[in-house]
């Protein structure tokens, strides 16, 4: 192995991303961080000016020139920088020359993506406090509602006037309504059955079913990356938790009558991806997008918490359910939405090898 292939390989095995220069500021090296983050490709970047990878207001070449003629570092925070593909991403960066003055070196860290990654821990700690709250809340409230009912039937034997049967038989039922409420709270009855499960198969499932409920009133636009391996995952539960989500865009374009309403189930891979506090090589990110009305900006942070919904008809658990389905498989879902575009993205990790939360 060469000398240059030995620092290549090194720089390819980093987290944080690097970008080699020439003195010309074209590019030698990008390793493979810097390939996912900016979202270009080392061997066809390789020779080619910085500027047409990434620019910032202004700011570069510009500033990169001064690192060679002064020969001095410097770094900068919060950059705002705008990739090939109009993207924008939030970075900081630091940029030495090398010791022979003769290239530049990069090194660069993602905002958006340790930003995001803070707010997933904050939330994850929320999510499991809340959850723990309504399972203790959920089994106090089972417990006397077994009472309720059996006295109820008790009492409709010993009632004469069967005029009065009315009363307990809407004692009963409202029992159990209330009872299969605290059981949707809870989740899944049935253990998951983990195995190997095609990803695209539970989002045709679902696909279908809500093609029959809407008819012809709603298209179903669908993108999938047919390159995604399986995944280790309850394939029932996935199901359930991804038509959890594809129902609510469905009913919310049916509820505020939109002429061509259109859900897009997208797929896509992301590599080197942390999910919560976990590190994962590869991950399936599933996005369902609908040019619906969009969600309230006061229900945004707060939608997969239990009996939070903005929709008249909507019991606030649907969304509960799925981010806990998914957290159980140690994904989970992120929501972003405004007028005519509201968009969920499931990410769960790939292959066999990760164990049920």
């Amino acid at each position: 192995m060469s000398a240059q292939n030995g620092f290549s390989h090194i720089l390819d095995s980093l987290i944080t991303a690097v970008i080699v220069l020439d003195e010309r500021l074209h590019v030698l090296h990008i390793n493979a961080a810097a390939e996912v983050l900016l979202c270009v490709s080392a061997r066809q970047m390789k020779g080619r000016r910085v500027d047409t990878c990434f620019t910032e207001a202004g700011q570069i070449p510009a500033s990169l020139d001064q690192v060679l003629k002064q020969n001095q570092r410097f770094t900068k925070r919060k950059a705002q920088w705008v990739l090939h593909d109009m993207n924008e991403i939030t970075v900081d960066y630091s940029v030495s020359p090398s010791i022979d003055s003769k290239h530049i070196i990069m090194e660069v860290q993602p905002l958006d993506r340790l930003l995001r990654i803070s707010r997933e821990e904050a939330w994850l700690s929320s999510q499991e406090t809340s959850k723990n709250l309504v399972r203790s809340l959920a089994h106090e409230i089972k417990n006397p509602l077994g009472g309720i009912r059996g006295a109820a039937q008790l009492l409709s034997r010993e009632l004469i006037n069967q005029d009065l049967d009315e009363y307990t038989r809407i004692i009963i039922e409202e029992t159990d309504r209330l009872r299969n409420l605290v059981d949707r709270m809870l989740g899944p009855r049935s253990p998951a059955q983990f195995g190997s499960v095609n990803i695209h198969e539970v989002l045709e499932y679902v696909s279908s079913v809500i093609r029959l409920e809407a008819q012809d009133n709603i298209y179903i636009k669908r993108d999938y990356d047919p390159s995604i391996p399986e995944l280790y995952g309850d394939k029932e539960q996935l199901i359930q938790a991804t038509l959890n989500i594809v129902k609510n865009a469905y009913q919310a374009l049916t509820e505020a009558n939109i002429d061509e309403g259109i859900i897009t189930v997208r797929t896509r891979i992301q590599r080197r991806y942390t999910l919560g506090r976990r590190y994962y090589p590869l991950v399936a990110q599933v996005s369902i997008l609908d040019n619906g009305p969009g969600i309230p900006s006061e229900l945004i942070q707060n939608i997969f918490f239990p009996m939070i919904t903005g929709r008249a008809a909507g019991s606030g658990l649907g969304l509960a359910i799925s981010q806990n389905v998914i957290s159980q498989h140690r994904g989970l879902i992120e929501c972003t939405s405004e007028p005519g575009n509201t968009r969920f993205d499931i990410y769960l990790p790939l292959g066999k090898d990760y164990e049920q939360a």
